[in-house]
């Protein structure tokens, strides 16, 4: 690889940006619809007149936003005289693209570093409204329902002890291990509305919103704390919550030890 863009005269890059989630059918290129991914390579490859294909630190689903997402491309090093970590280069890229997506910044990093493999460490943050309003639409779920945080608090907290998290994952999923590492799990009253924090090294497709619905039946009082664990060790999907809508869930931080 290092070769490669060496002789080649490749320079790879890190894209720091944010999106509204809303309009589009997740990060990752689909056929017949329209990703955040695809709006960005196409911005990147106008500008740089290459074709740019960039690779992200995840996927999010349809309507599922980012505060804070890192994707890596490689540029021919030619192009140095667009300055792409620049002020310049960084507006211009931001007039190509729509405005639920913002570029906040561009890294030049070593030619091996990897927005997906590299991070350290991915944050969550679910919202959950309980009346109506205009502002949080698309942005958070309504629940009516009122829930107790202290009961989910004390169920979130149990799932800290345990790293294989099958029965929040989507089935048939490519990857090799189900396990992760959660370092935070907490529901935060914000004034009438709730925010769930969650932590970890890596997620599985769909475990946040599978975890949210789940802590919410915890809320209702329809399970109790202690279901988390038999719901954890049978490792089988079906006898956890169901997901819980996208709207509300925020990818809000990805830690990389070479990026401050």
């Amino acid at each position: 690889m290092v070769f490669y863009h060496y002789f080649w005269g490749y320079m790879r890059y890190f894209a720091e940006l944010a999106y509204d989630g809303t309009s589009f059918h997740g990060w990752q290129i689909q056929p017949n619809a329209y990703t955040v991914q695809e709006a960005l390579d196409k911005a990147l490859s106008t500008i740089l007149r290459q074709k740019i294909e960039t690779l992200g630190c995840g996927r999010t689903d349809t309507g599922v936003h980012a505060r804070e997402f890192f994707a890596h491309f490689d540029a021919l090093s030619d192009t140095h005289q667009h300055d792409i970590p620049g002020r310049k280069f960084l507006n211009s890229l931001n007039s190509l693209l729509p405005y639920q997506i913002g570029v906040k910044r561009i890294i030049q990093t070593d030619d091996q570093a990897h927005a997906r493999f590299d991070a350290t460490l991915r944050s969550y943050e679910y919202h959950i409204h309980h009346s109506k309003d205009p502002f949080r639409q698309g942005r958070s779920w309504l629940l009516q329902d009122k829930l107790d945080i202290e009961r989910m608090n004390i169920a979130a907290a149990y799932m800290l002890s345990y790293t294989d998290f099958s029965a929040f994952s989507k089935s048939n999923t490519q990857v090799f291990t189900n396990n992760c590492k959660i370092s935070r799990a907490e529901w935060v009253k914000d004034g009438e509305h709730l925010v769930f924090h969650i932590s970890a090294d890596r997620f599985l497709r769909n475990m946040v919103r599978a975890i949210v619905g789940t802590l919410v039946l915890v809320g209702r009082g329809i399970i109790t704390p202690e279901s988390i664990h038999e719901i954890i060790q049978s490792k089988n999907r079906s006898n956890a919550g169901s997901s819980v809508p996208a709207c509300g869930l925020y990818l809000t931080e990805v830690k990389y030890p070479y990026i401050g």
